[in-house]
């Protein structure tokens, strides 16, 4: 019996996905469990499985072309057998965007999981053209290639499988010369038009969701880093080839404080508040096509170098596109970090359904009074965005107190 093979969710936030590469063409032999595509959903690149035997009868849905969950994308069948009504009485090309009615898939019929780096097979191994002549590529990549009249067959890929990403334009357009500039008197357009990623659709959607109906509100503290600057360099003279970072001793500190005020490691659910028994902190990883925090588990009962070494991982994982499911969900708490682009100071939107989320600035050398004298001080700005329905202003104040007097005394972060 013939099967249709349909968009399925490979997370909690995928509301349409795009086929990235198909791995088998029109007329293939398939087995149950073998991998037949590449997904990209709004977090990652994912592998999906066929829980269906026979020949992939018809590709629906070509590359490049996102659908709506629950889309069928293929039919799987015998050869000679009839699937028109799979198929709504239409054959639609697999290189155009085809419109058929959305069928619900059976129970197990897809399944996927994050993309493997060892033993590909022959029809998954790292190519730089595609079957079809097209350039394994992000919509992201596209667009802007196409802004600037770059030609892609040029460009080497970085990403997953040799995948053409934003970053790889933007470095070639850096290498080869410039351009001719406009002729004398020819118009230019008033602006660009750059196509929506998957995971900028999800951004925009989520931060709309949580700014209009979660009642945020703001509190600022600057936090003198002196002592942690020196206990930092200390670590890291220790182990050659590993260095601690600032944000590693944030999370750790904001684990050890999220103990102490359980307050704010909490949301707000419906007819309740659930104030969570672990800590599971979001580390906010900036991508070239949006925003993912990775989440570090349990960090309340973690070291410092096990947060640092785990929050390192998962930060490569991110921005190679192969992290799984579950280790960007079900974060308790996030801690976004633009130190490092010498941003002083700035308030962040709450990932819902956490019920706050910490902003930190840079550490600046600033002129401070120090008992009644005016010396030089390391001194980090950081503000908690918190949900009104779960924390109270004072709950707010007391979370960055604690913040406070943990990282100016930051042999707590040894000891906790």
């Amino acid at each position: 019996m013939a099967t249709a093979v349909v968009m399925p969710r490979l997370s909690d936030t995928m509301e349409e996905g795009s086929i990235a590469h198909w791995l088998k063409k029109e007329g293939d032999k398939v087995e149950a469990g073998e991998v037949i595509a590449e997904i990209e959903t709004d977090k990652a690149l994912m592998e999906m499985e066929a829980y269906a035997s026979g020949l992939l009868r018809k590709i629906i849905v070509g590359e490049g072309v996102t659908v709506p969950l629950g889309e069928t994308i293929a039919i799987i069948g015998q050869e000679g057998e009839d699937i028109s009504a799979l198929l709504g009485g239409k054959a639609a090309p697999a290189a155009a965007p085809s419109q058929p009615k959305p069928v619900s898939p059976p129970a197990g019929k897809t399944s996927a999981k994050p993309l493997k780096e060892e033993d590909p097979s022959p029809t998954s191994k790292v190519v730089e053209m595609k079957p079809s002549g097209k350039f394994r590529s992000s919509p992201l990549a596209r667009n802007i290639a196409k802004q600037k009249g770059i030609d892609l067959s040029e460009v080497q890929g970085s990403g997953p499988r040799g995948r053409i990403i934003k970053r790889d334009v933007e470095r070639y357009e850096a290498k080869v010369p410039s351009r001719p500039a406009l002729a004398a008197g020819a118009p230019m357009a008033e602006y660009e038009r750059v196509s929506l990623t998957s995971m900028r659709k999800v951004i925009a959607h989520r931060l709309a969701e949580s700014k209009a109906p979660v009642p945020h509100f703001y509190v600022t503290s600057q936090i003198d880093m002196g002592q942690a600057i020196e206990l930092r360099a200390s670590l890291n003279a220790l182990e050659e080839g590993f260095k601690i970072s600032f944000n590693d001793m944030i999370v750790k500190a904001s684990a050890l404080v999220l103990k102490k005020v359980p307050q704010v490691n909490s949301s707000f659910q419906g007819n309740e508040i659930r104030v969570y028994n672990h800590v599971h902190i979001g580390v906010a990883v900036s991508l070239d096509d949006g925003l993912i925090t990775p989440v570090v588990r349990n960090c309340e009962t973690k070291s410092l170098v096990q947060i640092s070494k785990e929050s390192k991982e998962l930060a490569e994982r991110a921005r190679a596109r192969k992290l799984r499911p579950d280790e960007y969900t079900g974060a308790t708490f996030t801690v976004s970090n633009m130190g490092m682009m010498d941003v002083e100071n700035f308030a962040a939107i709450i990932n819902p359904p956490e019920g706050a989320i910490l902003a930190v600035g840079a550490i600046a050398k600033v002129p401070v009074v120090i008992e009644d004298q005016v010396k030089m001080g390391q001194r980090m700005k950081v503000t908690i965005s918190c949900d009104h329905r779960v924390i109270d202003g004072a709950v707010g104040a007391k979370f960055l107190m604690e913040l406070k007097r943990v990282l100016e005394k930051p042999l707590n972060l040894l000891t906790g």
